[in-house]
């Protein structure tokens, strides 16, 4: 098994996006302590409408307010042309763009079909290539879908495909509604394999999904600080698996992250204040003799 895993943290844009507004300063704040935890890679903002996300209305005011880390590589999620204008314009060079396995989510997340968001990647990949970016295709519901069921592995093996061969740097599988099993990360991996893996934790199985994936060969996660997020367009999407989880298990079986744990507990007792309300990351519930490795 591998000796070191590299985690993007996603709390300030997939955690926030389900939760109820908060301040440009609070997101600013989240996203300033996530940046000196040893995390490598934080997906910063989302360049939507604010009428489908408001939780990402403020994005150009909480990326230009942040602290840039020289160690810390930011990304932003875009959905269409208008988006990744937006964010080059703002400075990012590293994008990502979400398609869903499931034409129904499809429809629901971007109002059009599978079909006509390959399409629309197809172009979008010049135009981010162009400005000296990268481009990352996240599938969503790749391990399974709210509305349809389960997902043929050979479809998103299909999409994989085609957005690869237009030119995308980089392929994420998400697990938009946490249906993913060890049983499906298996099956699917063994049709095609993806740079990174998203695991939200509805049913409980996302450290046991990351095991699995770890045994694959793959080495790259996002996870969420205090496993806050999910997907406002489907039912029954809850948390994403938790950074500090994720931390703990790993650090136990030495593999290195270069995360420092205690700052990132830290962090997501902050996030926890910010929010409001209680989170689920169990680590967060353990006392501080147990909770630390």
């Amino acid at each position: 098994m591998t000796s070191s895993v590299s985690i993007r943290e996603v709390a300030p844009r997939d955690g926030l996006q389900n939760e109820e507004p908060i301040p440009t300063e609070s997101k600013v704040r989240l996203i300033d302590a996530l940046s000196e935890t040893g995390v490598g890679r934080i997906e910063a903002v989302s360049f939507v409408h604010p009428k489908a996300i408001p939780q990402m209305a403020d994005a150009d005011d909480v990326w230009a307010n942040i602290r840039k880390n020289p160690d810390v590589r930011y990304s932003a999620l875009i959905p269409n042309t208008r988006g990744a204008q937006r964010a080059l314009a703002a400075g990012f060079r590293e994008i990502e763009v979400v398609v869903s396995a499931s034409d129904t989510h499809n429809r629901r997340n971007l109002n059009r079909s599978t079909e006509e968001s390959v399409e629309d990647i197809a172009a979008l990949i010049p135009l981010v290539h162009e400005a000296g970016a990268s481009l990352e295709v996240i599938v969503a519901t790749s391990f399974g879908c709210p509305f349809e069921g389960d997902i043929d592995p050979e479809r998103v093996a299909g999409i994989v495909a085609r957005v690869r061969a237009d030119g995308a740097d980089r392929i994420a599988f998400g697990d938009t509604t946490g249906m993913a099993t060890p049983r499906r990360v298996r099956d699917l991996l063994s049709a095609v394999r993806p740079d990174l893996l998203h695991f939200h934790n509805t049913r409980g199985t996302g450290l046991a999904n990351i095991l699995t994936a770890l045994e694959l060969g793959v080495t790259e996660f996002d996870a969420s600080a205090g496993g806050i997020g999910g997907c406002p367009y489907a039912p029954g999407a809850s948390g994403n698996v938790a950074t500090e989880e994720v931390v703990h298990m790993l650090h136990d079986m030495g593999i290195d992250t270069g995360i420092d744990l205690d700052r990132l507990i830290e962090t997501a007792e902050m996030a926890e204040k910010l929010l409001g309300r209680t989170l689920p990351s169990g680590v967060l519930r353990a006392g501080p003799r147990t909770r630390l490795v």
